[in-house]
């Protein structure tokens, strides 16, 4: 009973550690419409320095406000990328957050997220196949 209570334990424990590796941006879900505060977490999984980040905002998603400052790419007026530069060492991480207004009709919004590290190698974080790089996901749901 013991082992088995163990084995549990470090499956747990490693489930929870892989969980956490990708950038994420949080809460995981929120109501259409909503004006939302989004947090984006990046950790620092290797042994180099995170450079910068950069965020592609889903489709029908309006940006209000960056905390943090940031660069942004538009397109028609309409915030399509926030890149932020900063400096993560390795094994920490940093929040970053963003106000904005979600689309008004019950979807998933995928992040699509591309980590940039100090000697030039970059991550992508979009759902590649046969990769283990998800997006982050965010359930707009109107059920209570």
């Amino acid at each position: 009973m013991r082992s088995r209570t163990l084995i549990l334990a470090t499956a747990w424990l490693g489930m929870t550690v892989c969980a956490q590796a990708h950038v994420r941006v949080l809460p995981f879900e929120s109501k259409p419409g909503a004006h939302q505060t989004y947090t984006v977490k990046v950790p620092t999984e290797g042994q180099v320095t995170t450079t910068s980040v950069e965020l592609e905002v889903p489709d029908g998603l309006s940006v209000v406000s960056i905390a943090d400052p940031a660069e942004t790419k538009k397109t028609g007026g309409r915030t399509t990328s926030i890149t932020w530069k900063l400096e993560i060492p390795p094994g920490q991480s940093k929040d970053l957050v963003f106000e904005a207004v979600n689309p008004a009709d019950s979807r998933d919004l995928s992040w699509k997220a591309h980590q940039h590290y100090a000697d030039g190698t970059s991550r992508d974080w979009v759902d590649l196949p046969k990769t283990k790089s998800p997006a982050s996901i965010t359930k707009l749901t109107s059920a209570p």
